[in-house]
């Protein structure tokens, strides 16, 4: 299974509460754990990394902090991956790298995972923080009215818009 690690969401989740400041102001790393419910020290770890790939940029001082380096429009998924785990590799053997696997002299698709590897990471870079933001549905679950559903219940047709 190929999935986005803990740190990696969360720095996308830390830069989404970064949008949220004002033009000219910061946030703090504890005030952003407060406002997210991720720990602090994760949050530091989080902002620390994004600091080192620029994707955010820090103020030192009584009134420092941190805010985005550039905006969620100019941030793709990949950067932000790239940032905290490094390069998208899905197997060892990717970009030909050699040695790294005990049954290479043998492989039968060998050299061959970079044109899927080469894929995603073209697919997470055209995808932007801005575009995750985008149509946001609210948040917890989403129901029908009370007496749609049990409309529904008793197999009675409901208006085309609710039943969508």
């Amino acid at each position: 299974m190929v999935r986005l690690s803990k740190l990696s969401d969360y720095a996308v989740v830390v830069l989404t509460r970064l949008d949220a400041t004002p033009a000219g102001a910061v946030q703090t790393a504890p005030g952003i754990a407060h406002a997210t419910g991720i720990t602090e020290p994760t949050v530091a770890k989080v902002l620390k990394q994004l600091g080192q790939a620029g994707l955010v940029a820090s103020t030192r001082g009584a009134r420092g902090g941190y805010a985005l380096a550039r905006p969620l429009s100019q941030l793709s998924i990949a950067d932000v991956i790239e940032a905290v785990d490094g390069p998208v590799a899905l197997t060892a053997c990717v970009d030909g790298a050699t040695h790294v696997c005990e049954c290479e002299d043998a492989c039968q698709v060998r050299g061959r995972w970079d044109m899927v590897n080469d894929t995603i990471r073209r697919a997470l870079a055209a995808i932007t923080l801005a575009d995750m933001m985008q149509d946001r549905p609210a948040p917890g679950p989403r129901r029908p009215p009370a007496g749609d559903v049990a409309r529904r219940d008793r197999g009675q047709r409901l208006p085309a818009a609710a039943a969508e």
